[in-house]
């Protein structure tokens, strides 16, 4: 009761509920590459190197088989996990191409390498979990596990004479039996590092004496430039705890698909089966009919990517490595190169400068964890004319800009 024997005012409903999302979701961080990026789709005259895809698009005989199947009126639900002709096409391509021997029912279709990685943790993780990650590496993969309200230790990569390096006895210390589950990424996102393979056999030993899981996200795995990355499916014992994440986005260029998979232990089929019905239902039909010639008619695309990006990759060193103030570092894998200029350690604040004063878009490094602050991401999937472009930009402003 207020003063003066008068009621007090009751609150508005607003006030008493407010309009907000769980606390999880709201203490998750937003992704720093979209505040660089969604401002400035359109803005014309721009140089973007800012996101992981090329300039061209998927090629048209992929295209191709998609728009018939729609045309032919492909448009209803699939299997959860994927038609079994692409299924059948992807155990072939893993055997064939890469080696493996996967039973069908390791093998599932989801909407995309996201998808693959939401459907993964969602199987394994639960609140108050604890989750080691390799990083820095794209944020979906950290912010997944705080989504399902399990603790992120980070385990940083770290440059060093020309390339990022693992502590490798830094992992194994971090990795305990509280561990739940082990994200690593090879190729990495944005750094290029690859995972040795004896670091890889040394991992995978570890966490099996702990019964620990490990989710290895190969997205870039046909980007492997040295031939030096280890895969952890091809290198893992029967029974071992070991799931990989892939995605037709990268190797085939298929970004605006979403169209990936998982390779996981059959023991968690029925599992996996069930998450996707409740995220997605399935993947769209017509979709998966392009992912199929992909997978029978795409290696020569996939093998001419991969040399092209091994070229662009030597031309941007030299290049980028020829300008006073640069630290560049040399990828092993993947789309990306990493530089830093000397004297600008807030990367967010830089690209966007580099936005406003010449027009050339790339990556703040802080959107992929702090050990990448202080550095820019320049996706190399892109014409040798536009990349020359945009270290010409590069040039510029270096050169109407005095270094502190």
């Amino acid at each position: 009761m207020a003063q003066d024997g008068a009621f007090a005012a009751p609150k508005h409903e607003a006030e008493l509920f407010p309009l907000e999302a769980r606390a999880t979701a709201r203490a998750l961080e937003a992704s720093r590459i979209r505040e660089i990026a969604n401002p400035n789709f359109g803005v014309p005259g721009l140089a973007r190197f800012w996101v992981g895809e090329g300039n061209e698009p998927t090629p048209a005989f992929i295209r191709d088989a998609a728009a018939r199947a729609l045309a032919e009126g492909q448009t209803f639900y699939t299997h959860n996990r994927g038609v079994q002709e692409l299924r059948d096409a992807l155990g072939d391509y893993l055997r064939e191409v890469r080696g493996l021997n996967p039973h069908p029912d390791q093998l599932s279709i989801t909407s995309g390498g996201v998808n693959a990685l939401m459907i993964a943790m969602q199987a394994l993780v639960d609140p108050g979990d604890e989750v080691v990650a390799v990083t820095p590496v794209w944020p979906n993969l950290t912010q997944i596990p705080r989504i399902l309200g399990a603790r992120v230790r980070r385990v940083g990569l770290r440059p060093g004479d020309g390339a990022w390096r693992l502590d490798l006895d830094e992992l194994l210390d971090a990795i305990t039996p509280a561990t739940r589950l082990v994200l690593v990424n090879s190729p990495n996102n944005p750094t290029g590092w690859t995972l040795p393979v004896e670091a890889a056999r040394a991992l995978l030993a570890h966490c099996r004496r702990l019964g620990v899981w490990v989710l290895s996200d190969d997205v870039y795995e046909r980007l492997d430039f040295d031939g030096e990355a280890a895969s952890l499916l091809a290198l893992a014992e029967p029974g071992d705890r070991v799931i990989s994440a892939n995605s037709f986005s990268k190797a085939w260029r298929m970004t605006g698909w979403r169209l990936g998979w998982l390779v996981a232990p059959a023991a968690l089929e029925p599992e996996i089966g069930k998450l996707l019905e409740y995220n997605t239902s399935c993947a769209p039909d017509f979709i998966q009919a392009g992912a199929i010639v992909a997978l029978r008619e795409g290696e020569a695309h996939v093998q001419d990517l991969h040399a092209r990006l091994i070229a662009r990759r030597d031309r941007m060193a030299r290049s980028l490595r020829a300008l006073a103030g640069i630290e560049v570092t040399r990828p092993q894998g993947g789309m990306y190169i990493l530089l830093r200029v000397r004297g600008f350690d807030d990367s967010v604040a830089l690209a966007k400068r580099l936005i406003a004063e010449v027009g050339l878009g790339l990556a703040p490094g802080v959107a992929f964890g702090p050990e990448g602050e202080g550095w820019l991401r320049w996706c190399i999937a892109a014409a040798d004319a536009g990349l020359d472009d945009g270290v010409a930009r590069l040039t510029r402003w270096l050169e109407a800009r005095p270094r502190p």
